[in-house]
């Protein structure tokens, strides 16, 4: 089993960043391809207000959000995707989520982007 990341950004973009914060995994640049668009995660720009988001529940409102697909490969090579979630069903990737949403006002994000709070760990 490999994970792997991959963003829209163009791949010198993403090997920058992986240097600064020091990551290891496999991560690939789908710029230039649908890829995004196809595993539901970018938008055509006039979409960001159409429920398209979430298996069509929600409007993106931007036009890229998080989302999470796994595929899984045969002896032949062929490739399939197996699952994919979006919005608060990837919230158990961020553990941190989870300890937020035990204290009384949770994640406060009332008027701000949901994660406002992050910081990289460079950024303290």
């Amino acid at each position: 089993m490999t994970l792997v990341a991959v963003s829209r950004a163009p791949l010198a973009k993403l090997e920058a960043y992986e240097r600064r914060l020091g990551w290891s995994f496999p991560w690939y640049s789908s710029g230039g391809s649908d890829f995004n668009l196809d595993f539901g995660v970018s938008f055509r720009p006039g979409s960001e207000s159409e429920p398209v988001y979430n298996y069509g529940t929600s409007s993106p409102g931007l036009s890229d959000r998080e989302g999470v697909s796994v595929f899984a490969t045969d002896g032949a090579g062929t490739v399939f995707h197996t699952y994919s979630a979006y919005a608060r069903g990837i919230d158990l990737l961020n553990t941190a989520y989870n300890y937020i949403d035990l204290v009384p006002k949770g994640r406060d994000e009332e008027g701000r982007s949901p994660q406002f709070w992050v910081r990289r760990r460079d950024e303290y």
